[in-house]
């Protein structure tokens, strides 16, 4: 009784002692790459309305430049400023279309790279729990029959693991 409580502690003391080394080697490491990320989408979206700002600029630039347009112009002027609008439009849909691409690429990885942290700690946090359960049983099971319960347990449990890391 005295071995099993004693195995128990070590086993638990071990456990906190790994958190604590994952929590250092891969969750810091995770959460850097993370805040890295996140801030290029922010530079990605400041850069997009930058560039929005600017176009807008330049078609309020263009405006104030028709506006002041000789008045014999007028029919010329009317006819470059309806070209000059819809290019002004195309210009700011092609920038917003370019801004959503932006956003959702980066969402989409961002997705992707958090899905993939995971899936690394799950798999090694399964093996990690198999790992000590296959050795707590080990060590309490005596006998032959019940060892070879035991391994059969133990075989099942791996097995089960794998699949689950697998899919």
């Amino acid at each position: 009784m005295l071995d099993f409580s004693v195995t128990f502690i070590i086993t638990i003391i071990n456990i906190v002692i790994l958190f604590f080394v994952l929590r250092a080697v891969l969750f810091k490491p995770v959460t850097k790459f993370m805040a890295e990320r996140t801030q290029r989408v922010k530079n990605s979206i400041d850069q997009a309305e930058k560039d929005k700002a600017m176009t807008q600029k330049l078609l309020e630039q263009y405006e104030k430049q028709l506006n002041n347009a000789d008045r014999e112009a007028e029919a010329i002027i009317n006819s470059a400023r309806e070209q000059a609008e819809m290019e002004a439009e195309r210009i700011i849909a092609i920038s917003k279309a370019e801004a959503e691409q932006i956003i959702d690429t980066a969402h989409s990885k961002l997705d992707a790279d958090r899905r993939a942290a995971m899936a690394v700690f799950k798999a090694e946090a399964a093996a990690l729990v198999v790992s000590a359960a296959g050795r707590l049983l080990r060590r309490e099971l005596a006998g032959g029959e019940q060892q070879r319960y035991a391994a059969e347990a133990l075989d099942q449990i791996v097995l089960d693991a794998r699949n689950g890391i697998q899919q």
